[in-house]
């Protein structure tokens, strides 16, 4: 699996909690895919695991005593059946917002602390490869 990391520039705490990906099926036998088509595989899996935990939080489920003192130390103890809309995800949208933004120099990827700064060149993974995405913080002023 591959591990997927966010960080802010000059910040301590992570963007987000890491999480892993599957290898892109499109990978090839001596690990290469572009950097595009691998931002492609992990926001479309990202929003693939959104719509999931979204579509969870309409069932109603029955909790565990540590479950929900878990949820009394959060401050927020949740048992589903949440009657808050479900957002509509566009993963073709993502994708394009997500390309975008690197383009626009938004963010950088590093690739087992190797920085990937061209979306059309083969980057080489390996199966437990870690990606770090790295939102670049805009100064203002100056």
């Amino acid at each position: 699996m591959l591990t997927i990391r966010g960080k802010s520039v000059g910040a301590r705490k992570p963007l987000f909690a890491d999480f892993a990906v599957a290898p892109p099926p499109g990978l090839r036998d001596d690990g290469g895919i572009t950097l595009r088509d691998l931002i492609d595989h992990v926001v479309r899996e990202e929003v693939a695991a959104f719509q999931k935990r979204q579509r969870d939080r309409l069932t109603f489920r029955v909790l565990t005593a540590g479950q929900i003192s878990e949820g009394v130390e959060r401050g927020k103890v949740e048992s589903g059946g949440s009657e808050i809309q479900p957002q509509d995800v566009d993963p073709n949208a993502a994708v394009g917002t997500a390309i975008q933004a690197f383009e626009d120099g938004l963010y950088f990827a590093v690739i087992d602390e190797r920085q990937a700064e061209d979306l059309d060149r083969q980057v080489f993974l390996q199966p437990d490869s870690q990606i770090t995405f790295i939102r670049l913080t805009l100064l203002s002023g100056g």
